[in-house]
């Protein structure tokens, strides 16, 4: 018995000449407007799509075309036309460009069946290329070989084969964001928009604007109408960073997107239908949240479909080196080209460090240590992991280890909050003035790599 797969059919016309082709297997999903194509191919797994266009305009058939391609993801695009049209340019160039091939009336069910296993075929060969073992560094541009970040690649793979929403967990610098572009770059979403928002970063005052649009004269300083940036996810997917800090009047609008599929700009009466994937992530306990009355528990329980837990550094054991050495080289080679690698200490004391930073603090302490390193390989006083003459030495008295401590402490704050003087302050529970003197007490460079603030890096 044959297995049935799935074509999905847009026929511009009064006919559709595609009888037969159930003999062979093959269950045709016709599309009523071009609106339904993700929903179809997401919801049929279709790998083939057929255009049948019928004494149409093919430039005006060109001009939908590239939003056809970009909502209907992976799908092998065949046109069947009829002979006269080869002699239109519209129609060559739109198959040269667009099409993985083209198949001319009237149709021979055993040789067009042929012809659409082919691209059902190759299809099938892209997505098994996709699932490489040992693909996963290029693919994801995520650095690792552990056994937990192994498990994160396999978990990003299910759910991309869905549409469900995402709920992304970790702490901050662990990699939520590159997590999000590879669940969007092996979906059925991939050639569609991948919009990122910081919800914490947005004043609240334009939050409900910066999300969801608004038209012109909806308050004073709208000037012009403006896309908002769920509306710019159409076809796409809408990541939604630290969505803990969305203040509970816009969760209450978020939820009712995600409801309805459907938004209203500020100063409209009018819904708007927006297809797009929810991908949210939060380094805060939602759940918490939820019980001290900050977090919505409908709104939780839509977003939290698919949770996915980013394993912090310390967790991804062999995995420090490999990225310290992978961001080693990333920097201009003319800053660090006496820089030839780490010394064996440095990488003891990289793998014993616990990383409250993740992976942010490795790349601002390593991009750091090879800047300021005087010799050809990073100490583990360049990375401020320790001075390397005190490894393995006796602490002679009270002050010296109170000296050594205080330093300890003073430069894992600093490389906890990306350099930035006045965060790491607040951290340690003292004055900015105070921590000045510190660092001049105690040679600290107060941001010696010209890093201030946060990297925004794998966040």
């Amino acid at each position: 018995m044959l297995k049935e797969r799935n074509a999905l059919v847009v026929s511009v016309g009064d006919r559709t000449p595609f009888d037969g082709l159930e003999l062979y297997g093959w269950n045709l999903v016709r599309a009523d407007n071009l609106d339904d194509l993700p929903k179809l191919v997401r919801r049929h797994h279709c790998t083939v799509g057929l255009l049948y266009c019928d004494q149409c305009d093919w430039g005006e058939i060109a001009k939908a075309w590239g939003h056809v391609a970009r909502v209907s993801g992976s799908v092998s695009w065949i046109a069947v036309i009829n002979h006269d049209d080869m002699e239109d340019n519209e129609l060559r160039s739109l198959i040269a460009r667009s099409f993985f091939d083209f198949y001319t009336l009237p149709i021979n069910p055993e040789r067009f069946h042929e012809v659409l296993g082919h691209a059902h075929g190759m299809a099938e060969l892209r997505r098994s290329m996709r699932h490489e073992p040992g693909t996963e560094e290029i693919d994801f541009k995520i650095i690792g070989r552990s056994k937990a970040i192994s498990k994160l690649f396999a978990l990003i793979y299910k759910v991309s084969e869905t549409d469900l929403p995402v709920l992304i967990n970790g702490e901050s610098g662990t990699g939520k964001e590159l997590t999000t572009q590879a669940i969007h770059a092996h979906s059925v979403r991939a050639s569609g928009p991948c919009i990122e928002v910081n919800c914490g970063a947005i004043p609240p005052s334009l939050i409900q604007s910066e999300l969801f649009g608004h038209e012109k004269g909806a308050f004073t300083g709208a000037a012009k109408r403006k896309i908002g940036l769920i509306e710019a996810a159409h076809g796409g997917t809408l990541f939604l960073d630290e969505i803990g800090d969305l203040p509970l009047e816009i969760q209450a609008h978020l939820l009712r997107f995600l409801q309805e599929q459907t938004i209203r700009r500020l100063g409209s009466t009018s819904k708007i239908h927006v297809d797009a994937r929810v991908v949210a992530a939060t380094h805060v306990d939602l759940e918490k949240a939820v019980a001290d009355g900050r977090f919505r528990e409908d709104l939780y329980y839509r977003i939290n479909v698919l949770p996915v837990t980013v394993p912090p550094l310390r967790e991804r054991k062999g995995d420090v080196e490999v990225l310290a050495r992978h961001f080693l080289s990333t920097l201009d080679s003319d800053l660090v080209r006496h820089v030839n690698g780490f010394s064996e200490a440095a990488i003891r004391a990289m793998n014993d460090h616990r990383w409250p930073g993740n992976v942010r603090e490795l790349i601002n302490r390593v991009h750091r240590a090879a800047i300021l390193s005087e010799g050809s390989e990073i100490s583990v006083f360049d990375l401020g992991l320790g001075d390397d003459e005190s490894q393995g030495r006796r602490i002679h008295s009270l002050d010296e280890a109170r000296a050594q401590a205080e330093k300890r402490a003073i430069r894992q704050a600093l490389a906890e909050t990306g350099y930035t003087v006045s965060h790491a302050a607040k951290l340690l529970g003292t004055s900015r003035r105070t921590l000045y003197r510190l660092l001049e007490k105690h040679q600290i460079p107060s941001d010696p790599s010209g890093i201030e603030g946060d990297s925004g890096l794998l966040s």
